[in-house]
């Protein structure tokens, strides 16, 4: 099994359990956002599920509690994690470990659209921004 399969298997689950389906195709972001639309799928209290689209970018920032899984479903960017900077595309996985610096660049014509599942539940007060 690929790890999309595995990323929406485990999505499907736990909006199952709670008897709830989301259809992403039938999601829509408002035409005038700035930069960066975020649509909750789903949370409880291990977990937040979000379809973010992201226009121009991400700036430098961490979650001190928080571990982030993300599944690019569209665009193209670059993705600063730790020390590392990497280019993301359709159908990439990836981790960001709690505690650690990152950023995201869009390089595409079109928003980067990403599936995140933030553990435990996400709490915008532990966004922690670089610079602050």
């Amino acid at each position: 099994m690929n790890i999309f399969s595995t990323i929406i298997l485990s999505l499907l689950v736990t909006v199952g359990w709670s008897q709830e389906i989301t259809h992403l195709q039938n999601l829509s972001v408002p035409e005038d956002y700035e930069n960066v639309y975020t649509q909750l799928l789903y949370e409880n209290d291990e977990a937040s599920y979000f379809l973010i689209w992201i226009k121009k970018g991400v700036s430098m920032h961490k979650h001190n509690e928080h571990t982030e899984g993300i599944y690019v479903v569209d665009g193209i960017g670059l993705m600063t994690v730790g020390d590392q900077t990497f280019e993301i595309k359709k159908d990439d996985f990836f981790v960001i470990p709690k505690a650690t610096f990152h950023a995201l660049e869009v390089t595409s014509s079109i928003p980067v659209k990403v599936i995140s599942v933030q553990m435990p539940r996400f709490n915008k007060e532990d966004r922690i921004f670089k610079n602050e």
